[in-house]
């Protein structure tokens, strides 16, 4: 087991965000979450690797590092959890005033203290793997949202996490450019990446993931494998949000 999630709670101030949620990822495996806009797949995502510090959950890796948050955690704890993640947001969140290669060099060199040069030739060879390795030069502006958000999984990348995290990578891109961003990570997950997904390209999640949780109102509704929960959901609330993101009108 890559990592197991257990009883997670997140409020905000009297906001209950997430209500007990559970989750096993087994090593190499996809986890694709699903669910409507204000359920709380992000929170969770986010608090996989502390970036929404937990109320109440216990997180236990498969080398035996485990952190309970209904104990607040400590510093190095915490920089520790954050170590064993990448983390790909919607929007990019590149440094405007680096390059492709400088955005991607930065975790390894000014977080994990790592050597200049050979963090260099790692990061060209991920700018390569993503098909950017003719744009390591450019600055975001330059880059279409495709490219950048590219250039975001090789930076998540770049310090060789065990988990990679994925936070509706292809919303803010234009319909043309969601296919280079999806085919990047299907790609790492035939090469056996473990990753969380949140995503509502349910052809993908069909396609890719080993395991699909539909979460709406801070707790999970229904999870298991792709085809069971998006073609024969045994759930009135999942049969009722897959008719209305599938059927539209």
């Amino acid at each position: 087991m890559q990592i197991q999630v257990q009883n997670l709670h997140k409020s905000f101030g009297e906001l209950n965000v997430l209500r007990g949620i559970d989750l096993e990822v087994p090593k190499g495996n996809v986890v694709a979450i699903i669910g409507p806009s204000g359920s709380g797949k992000t929170t969770f995502l986010r608090c996989l690797n502390a970036l929404e510090m937990p109320n109440q959950g216990l997180f236990e890796f498969s080398d035996g590092f485990s952190l309970d948050f209904s104990k607040y955690p400590k510093k190095n704890e915490i920089l520790k959890l954050r170590r064993k993640s990448g983390m790909v947001f919607q929007s990019y969140n590149l440094f405007p005033h680096k390059t492709a290669l400088e955005n991607v060099m930065e975790g390894p060199v000014i977080v994990q203290k790592l050597n200049k040069e050979e963090v260099r030739a790692r990061a060209v060879s991920l700018l390569e793997k993503v098909g950017l390795g003719e744009k390591m030069d450019l600055y975001p502006h330059q880059l279409s949202g495709g490219q950048q958000q590219r250039v975001g999984i090789a930076r998540a990348l770049a310090i060789e996490p065990e988990l990679m995290l994925f936070d509706e990578p292809t919303s803010a891109l234009d319909p043309e450019l969601v296919g280079e961003v999806l085919s990047v990570m299907k790609e790492l997950a035939r090469e056996g990446q473990t990753m969380v997904v949140v995503t509502h390209e349910l052809k993908f999640a069909e396609d890719v993931a080993d395991h699909v949780m539909f979460i709406d109102g801070g707790v999970v509704v229904e999870q298991g494998p792709p085809k069971e929960i998006l073609k024969a959901p045994k759930e009135a609330r999942t049969k009722q949000f897959l008719d209305r993101v599938l059927n539209p009108s």
